[in-house]
């Protein structure tokens, strides 16, 4: 099956092909006065429960069973998360996988995607390196690519995601979402297409959407920061981009302090394990950056979990 449009019936499709492979991850309710703020219902959707440890593994599946793979089986470029997610779609539909990987991907999620049985490669300090040797790498054996968050196969798999929070929360009036390439946030602003408000959430270190936004435009913006394994390209997707301009009501950036406040605070109210990107969208409410109105129903996307910052320590046989 070929997807090209990204709607909300190739949406519907595309959630029933790929629906035996994932989790319908839950939702929580939770009044934010627990984590000692203004005491509004805050809806976790708890996607870093997904297999691989993430949303990517939606789009990954799309590719992989929409798509014809050659011998040479796939290839994608990764901070971390999406590699993890090709590598897991690969091994569950049988199908050899490389994956490029910059240096700053972290321990957990190189760990994931070698269990998962792909090849890895470690290619330069940042995403765009890697995503410029995986190119290299096609153009040698004719692998098939699966693009982070710029294809069509990658938005309409995120976006079932938006089809899910729609069947398990209707009644929402705001929902949060972390920003990087924007595979993720362009797929649920797909299938919303302005049903509710949606916030994007980007570290100030790299602020891909806001800038875009800015320049009426994808350009270049900064790639640093706590979460720039996930949320650090060098700039937003040419087909999310009208998406956003459509649909997407602002984007709210937070800092690295407050991403790490976040994690440590889902940890201590919920024992919700969560990588920075995982907790962007959460700090975005924390800090007060985003200031719900009275009553406002707000869904917060938990989005990933490939994380080492929970450590259980040796065993020591108490």
């Amino acid at each position: 099956m070929q997807q090209t449009e990204i709607n909300r019936e190739s949406v519907e499709r595309t959630e029933q092909l790929i629906r035996p492979y994932i989790r319908r991850t839950p939702v929580i309710e939770v009044d934010a006065a627990d984590f000692g703020i203004e005491p509004v219902r805050l809806f976790f959707k708890l996607e870093c429960l997904q297999h691989s440890g993430s949303f990517k593994a939606r789009g990954a599946l799309t590719h992989l069973l929409t798509r014809r793979v050659p011998k040479s089986g796939v290839v994608a470029a990764s901070g971390g998360n999406h590699g993890v997610a090709v590598a897991y779609a690969a091994m569950k539909t049988g199908q050899p996988a490389t994956i490029f990987v910059p240096s700053v991907a972290s321990a957990a999620k190189l760990r994931q995607i070698r269990q998962y049985g792909a090849d890895l490669i470690i290619a330069g300090e940042l995403y765009q390196d890697a995503l410029e040797a995986s190119e290299r790498w096609v153009a040698e054996t004719g692998a098939l690519p699966i693009h982070a968050y710029d294809q069509a196969e990658t938005l309409l798999g995120q976006a079932t995601l938006g089809l899910e929070i729609e069947q398990q929360c209707p009644k929402l009036d705001s929902l949060l979402v972390a920003v990087g390439g924007g595979g993720l946030i362009g797929g649920i602003a797909a299938w919303y297409s302005g049903r509710v408000r949606l916030t994007g959430v980007e570290p100030e270190a790299a602020p891909t959407l806001e800038n875009a936004l800015r320049a009426g435009r994808p350009v270049d913006a900064p790639a640093g920061g706590i979460a720039a394994d996930s949320l650090a390209p060098r700039r937003v997707g040419s087909l999310m981009f009208p998406l956003a301009q459509s649909h997407v009501s602002g984007v709210t950036l937070v800092t690295d302090a407050a991403i790490h406040e976040a994690q440590v605070r889902l940890w201590d109210v919920l024992r919700l394990a969560t990588e920075p990107a995982g907790a962007a969208a959460f700090a975005a409410v924390l800090s007060g950056r985003y200031r719900p109105a009275n009553g406002e129903r707000v869904g917060i996307l938990a989005c990933g979990a490939n994380t080492q910052s929970v450590d259980f320590g040796a065993y020591s046989g108490i």
